[in-house]
């Protein structure tokens, strides 16, 4: 049998060569059969690496990769997952191809070699407020600060039943207890329900200091047992009954407990 024949490859691709051996009538022929292999991509070149002056240039690390954007050129064979596995890509192909996607186009499937893409892109930073739109939105902020839901002011009545009725919602918020029933009766045995109403015959008034108002409290009396917030007038009928108030539930347990002279 003849030597398997030796050829030269060429350089533009690889070629495999052998021969077929048929026989006919006893005499063996050996014929050639050429082939053309798959051509296979050359490796895709790696990333630049550029020299400081004076010191050896250093391969880029995963975090250099992930900090400052590179421009990539697609080689035969990649896919977006592989380049972003390569180059430690936060968010993976998802975020490559979302990077990328005016170049890449609608299926993330299809690169083509020599397409070039921007790898490790960063977030597009955020625009500084102009001043006018500072202006604004402060402006904005504080109208929204200035909005309060307005709270019902509740309105009483400019009589003896307004002022007890008042009188009776400043003691529910300071603890002193009494009820209407018991105001309103002390009122009309004291004053008869004058405000203005002052003793001036009493031995209280012989002491210099009268009895005055709805509930006939003494100066030193209203002054130790005034409830803050109220007149500090002791002839502001409202004032009045709740230091009255305040007095009986100190010295009685409440103006409830009252029925005479206190």
């Amino acid at each position: 049998m003849p030597a398997q024949g030796k050829h030269r490859r060429p350089k533009s691709s690889r070629l495999s060569r052998g021969l077929v051996v048929a026989s006919t009538g006893g005499a063996v022929l050996a014929l050639p059969l050429t082939g053309a292999a798959t051509a296979t991509a050359a490796p895709s070149a790696a990333p630049a690496v550029v020299a400081v002056a004076g010191k050896p240039a250093a391969a880029p690390t995963a975090a250099d990769k992930a900090a400052k954007p590179v421009t990539y050129t697609v080689a035969l064979g990649d896919t977006l997952s592989g380049i972003a596995d390569d180059h430690s890509v936060s968010g993976g192909w998802k975020k490559l191809y979302e990077d990328n996607k005016k170049a890449i186009g609608d299926d993330p499937s299809l690169i083509r070699p020599g397409l070039k893409l921007t790898v490790g892109a960063k977030a597009p930073a955020a625009k500084k407020p102009t001043a006018k739109a500072s202006t604004a939105e402060r402006a904005d902020r504080s109208a929204a600060r200035a909005v309060v839901t307005p709270v019902a002011v509740k309105s009483y009545a400019d009589n003896l039943d307004g002022w007890i009725k008042e009188s009776l919602d400043i003691m529910s918020r300071n603890g002193i207890p009494g009820t209407y029933d018991g105001i309103h009766r002390n009122v009309m045995r004291e004053s008869s329900g004058n405000p203005l109403a002052i003793n001036n015959w009493d031995s209280n008034a012989a002491a210099g200091t009268p009895s005055k108002g709805l509930l006939q409290v003494i100066d030193p009396t209203f002054s130790a047992y005034h409830v803050p917030g109220t007149s500090l007038d002791p002839f502001d009928p409202v004032a009045n009954i709740t230091a009255a108030c305040n007095y009986a539930a100190d010295r009685y347990g409440s103006i409830d407990n009252v029925n005479g002279p206190y």
